[in-house]
């Protein structure tokens, strides 16, 4: 079997040096994907790892036979066609919990971000400081803390209840909602003390979008809320989505931002990635990141390291 490994998307040093020390040679240059199937059997290469770039559909899963892995480094898969490739025998790989704390740290950058207007601020006073002081003083002068509000979680595997950690360290009420998940205990991580632990039971969707005041996303796909869900919410709801473009209507999201209904929207995924919406990207009440969810240096590094462990458990 071929010991050679193609990284179209990129791998981590460490996960490489991993590899390379258990024999494998590891190319991390970058193939078009309309290029794929033939370098990868002109190249004989036994694996593929990709991020969210790289799609692995059927055609690649047809044409290249001596493909015996395909990885994903991160959590979700929808750039592959998962069960076809299982089906064809061959071992699909991501990295679920790598990210995890990445992710829901950026969550939070997010809505402390949103409360306190900074995604307005950090424009508005390179240009106007100097001369509108006052009047942006004015202008972000209702902010809101977190503690004590209610931080509602859509998906509660491991990304969801990292938020839940967080959320309840800073003093908030939590209520989640997953279908597969009906209970959970947090670990709260105390320096200095022996910690805590908080058991939480998941509610129904319909609970959390009435009882909570912000609203984070950790579901794998699908277009989840849409004018209908968004009615149920709290006026002045703010809304994070740092799973899946789509989650969220965007003509919905729209509609609820210019309502009034939904006061800020916090968005690190999009429809149509990378070339989202206009309309989109141009809303005074959205703040934006290009999908940098696991964009750390910890977590880079942590999935590196997954993915060269269960691609050598697999090629062994």
């Amino acid at each position: 079997m071929s010991k050679t490994i193609l990284a179209n998307d990129g791998i981590d040093n460490t996960g490489k040096s991993l590899l390379e020390k258990a024999g494998f040679t590891v190319v991390t240059d970058k193939v078009a994907q309309e290029d794929l199937i033939k370098t990868i059997n002109e190249k004989g290469y036994a694996a593929l790892t990709v991020r969210s770039a790289t799609k692995v559909r059927k055609d690649i899963i047809d044409a290249c036979p001596g493909l015996k892995v395909i990885a994903r480094g991160g959590v979700g898969m929808d750039n592959i066609d998962v069960d076809y490739a299982k089906g064809k025998g061959i071992n699909v790989i991501n990295t679920p919990a790598a990210s995890s704390n990445s992710v829901a740290e950026l969550v939070f950058a997010h809505l402390f971000n949103a409360v306190r207007f900074l995604y307005d601020s950090n424009r508005q006073m390179p240009a106007n400081g100097e001369t509108k002081f006052e009047e942006l003083k004015k202008k972000y002068a209702k902010g809101v803390e977190l503690r004590g509000k209610t931080m509602g979680i859509v998906g509660f595997g491991r990304i969801g209840q990292y938020a839940a950690k967080i959320a309840l360290g800073l003093g908030m009420k939590v209520v989640a909602f997953d279908p597969f998940v009906k209970e959970a205990e947090i670990n709260l991580e105390i320096e200095g003390t022996n910690g805590a632990k908080v058991k939480l039971n998941t509610v129904s969707l319909e609970n959390v979008l009435q009882q909570s005041d912000f609203i984070t996303f950790h579901v794998p796909g699908g277009n989840l809320i849409t004018a209908k869900e968004i009615a149920l919410m709290k006026n002045g709801v703010i809304l994070i989505n740092s799973a899946r473009g789509g989650v969220i209507d965007e003509a919905a999201l729209i509609e609820g931002l210019n309502s009034g209904k939904i006061s800020h929207a916090c968005l690190d995924v999009f429809v149509n990635e990378p070339k989202p919406s206009a309309t989109i990207l141009s809303h005074a009440k959205i703040s934006l990141t290009p999908h940098i969810g696991a964009a750390t240096n910890e977590a880079q590094e942590r999935i590196g390291v997954e993915l060269a462990e269960k691609i050598i458990a697999a090629l062994n």
